[in-house]
């Protein structure tokens, strides 16, 4: 078994992104990764209680253990809601 695993952590803005590679001990867990990372400290905003996280855009438990090549998204909530985005922009056009 490997001593460390490498896996990607990314968090993005509308004006930025950034992406983190961290190398971890396997078994552990998405939450525990990201409060390795050090992303709490940079964007205070981030309430993992609250926020969803997934592994290649697939939404995920915070419980879950990471594999080697993970990649943790952390998303940011929606603005507004797509449907409303969508009879909007309809709306426009008319």
């Amino acid at each position: 078994m490997a001593d460390q695993i490498n896996i990607e952590l990314i968090y993005a803005l509308p004006e930025k992104q950034d992406l983190l590679t961290i190398s971890i001990t396997p078994g552990t867990t998405i939450e525990q990764a990201i409060q390795l990372s050090g992303i709490l400290k940079q964007y205070p905003e981030i309430d993992l209680q609250q926020t969803k996280v997934g592994i290649f855009s697939k939404v995920t438990p915070l419980d879950t253990e990471l594999r080697e090549g993970d990649r943790i998204e952390i998303y940011r909530p929606l603005l507004i809601d797509p449907k409303q985005a969508r009879i909007k922009k309809v709306a426009k056009k008319k």
